[in-house]
């Protein structure tokens, strides 16, 4: 009967141990569509980082999806829109945010050029996330980033929630082909960037313009920062476009409502109240039931038997 008690005491612990590890070394990101037609988030994992459960799938409007990812993951997430198969050849296409993978994974492919982009390196220097919104390879859709939970860091809440689309200059403009599905035909439903649009090295920061000192932003890259201005406009935007944060989960929100880019981290986001922000390995899960009555209840419900 001890013998049968230890070893349940045990395997009892083992678990425990496992389960707090996933507790304490993941976040959990929430990505959420408040866009009014569906969204094909893609997810981009950086050299060197573990490959989170999906690199792609379809989000309904109104509709989120948690992903637990490693604390020292880094890598990117965008918007995907105006997506389709083709009924012959079975190959999954979309007009923005394309990975050209072929299919709703994006597998190791990236965003094809314009997109709006979040990008994260958790548990960096100092211990600290280090995550923005990006428009430096242009804009497709609107997007928010919200810490929850953090402990150390600024904490910021950043993106783009404007519609850059309906603003952006005829010769950055990506137009929908009307033949097409998704009842946009002829409309903007991206805006590239000036390197895109041109190639010139002075809006790439390439060549003898690539440093800091000889990178300037551009009469484009203003335009994206003065309607955005915590998102990346340019590739040496750092200064008022990269936020930290510690042990932290986050949110991002597609075509997020444009007051919540005045909110900060832990104030209601908007319609939070269909949002679940349920986490597998946060601290949302232990809020409820401290961790030592679970482990008494436990133990004497071992002990006893």
């Amino acid at each position: 009967m001890a013998r049968s008690r230890c070893f349940s005491l045990t395997l009892f612990f083992s678990f425990l141990i496992l389960s707090l590890s996933e507790m304490a070394f993941s976040a959990t990101f929430t990505i959420v569509n408040q866009c009014s037609y569906t969204v094909w988030p893609g997810l981009l994992s950086g050299a060197g980082t573990p490959s989170l459960p999906t690199t792609g799938f379809a989000l309904n409007p109104g509709a989120s999806f948690p992903i637990t990812v490693p604390t020292s993951w880094s890598g990117r997430i965008w918007g995907r829109t105006h997506c389709s198969e083709d009924s012959t050849t079975g190959k999954f296409t979309c007009v923005t945010g394309d990975c050209g993978s072929g299919t709703v994974e994006c597998s190791r492919g990236g965003a094809v050029p314009p997109a709006t982009l979040a990008e994260f390196t958790l548990n960096g220097a100092g211990g600290l996330d280090f995550y923005d919104v990006s428009l430096v390879d242009g804009y497709n859709l609107p997007m928010l980033v919200v810490p929850r939970n953090g402990a150390g860091g600024n904490c910021t809440t950043t993106g783009c929630v404007v519609d850059l689309n309906g603003a952006c200059p005829a010769e950055l403009k990506v137009v929908n082909a009307p033949s097409t599905t998704e009842g946009s035909g002829g409309a903007c439903v991206a805006c590239k960037s000036a390197c895109e649009a041109f190639g010139d090295p002075k809006y790439c920061c390439s060549g003898e313009y690539g440093t800091p000192n000889t990178c300037k932003p551009s009469m484009y890259s203003e335009l994206f920062k003065n309607a955005c201005p915590r998102a990346y406009s340019y590739a040496y935007d750092d200064g008022t476009s990269t936020f930290t944060c510690e042990s932290a989960d986050y949110v991002v929100t597609f075509c997020p409502a444009p007051s919540a880019s005045k909110k900060a981290s832990g104030e209601e986001l908007p319609g939070q109240g269909s949002v679940s922000l349920v986490s597998s390995g946060s601290s949302h899960l232990m809020s409820s039931t401290p961790l030592p009555m679970l482990l008494v209840a436990a133990i004497l419900h071992l002990w006893r038997r």
